[in-house]
């Protein structure tokens, strides 16, 4: 009978479907087994219960989302964390305090400031051969563009920008249709009227994510005008996020890219 690492360092999917296996067979006992599992599902720290089956359940491990939490929650977080799982950790939505705070826990905390992601980045982030093609209609949409990219590279995939393309200036689309045609998937990232995420359906087939950003004047009311475009799209196979949610983006786009 192999002995696994309990829940002080995290088992892998791997390592749970051998010892379902050992359980089939005998030469583990249902009750060794269910003492085990009893103490991986999640960490109880009163304030926060970090969820550690979350990977087996999606694929990828829970992450800390930054906002309306205390530093020391944070750190808290990030402490059990580091001691429990030996993957990368994601903190989106993150400020310089946020970095600061993790920085004095580890020297693998890496700070994304355009994505406002910290990353503790204890192993190189993996590599697709098909890649996620993240488009910006302008340049004021590159920080929810950013934590689109981020997030899907430390999700291990394949990233390629391609950024201020919007329809105001069309040609310098039409300039890049081959970086989104050998996209597996295509996040366009657009505030004002949306229409980039139409044009850009119309123009390819592959699968579409549409981010409406809060960026435009006032008629925009803060991204519901791009919201309501990219809805009411006349281009199929476009699905899209919510307002600025480029963290919701690139989770659709990683398990669209490794099918």
């Amino acid at each position: 009978m192999q002995n696994y690492k309990k829940a002080g360092n995290k088992m892998t999917k791997k390592e749970l479907e051998q010892m379902l296996r050992e359980v089939q067979s005998g030469s583990r006992s249902v009750e060794q087994a269910l003492e085990q599992m009893q103490e991986m599902p999640y960490k109880d720290l009163e304030y926060a219960k970090v969820d550690y089956h979350r990977e087996l359940r999606n694929g990828f491990p829970e992450v800390i989302y930054s906002p309306g939490k205390s530093l020391e929650q944070i750190r808290g977080i990030v402490t059990d964390m580091l001691k429990r799982t030996k993957g990368n950790i994601l903190a989106s939505r993150a400020d310089e305090k946020v970095y600061e705070t993790i920085r004095e826990l580890t020297e693998d905390a890496v700070y994304y400031k355009e994505a406002r992601a910290v990353v503790v980045k204890r192993q190189d982030y993996r590599e697709t051969d098909s890649y996620i093609a993240v488009v910006t209609a302008g340049t004021s949409d590159i920080p929810v563009a950013e934590e689109a990219a981020v997030t899907a590279m430390v999700m291990g995939n394949s990233v390629k920008r391609l950024y201020d393309v919007g329809v105001a200036g069309i040609h310098r689309l039409l300039d890049n249709v081959e970086v989104i045609n050998q996209a597996k998937v295509i996040i366009v990232v657009a505030g004002m009227e949306g229409a980039l995420a139409s044009v850009v359906g119309g123009l390819t087939d592959k699968p579409v994510i549409a981010v409406p950003t809060s960026i435009g004047y006032g008629a925009n009311f803060g991204g519901l005008s791009a919201l309501l475009g990219m809805l009411t799209s006349c281009a199929s196979g476009i699905g899209v996020v919510n307002i600025d949610n480029g963290f919701g983006a690139a989770c659709m786009a990683s398990k669209i890219n490794q099918l």
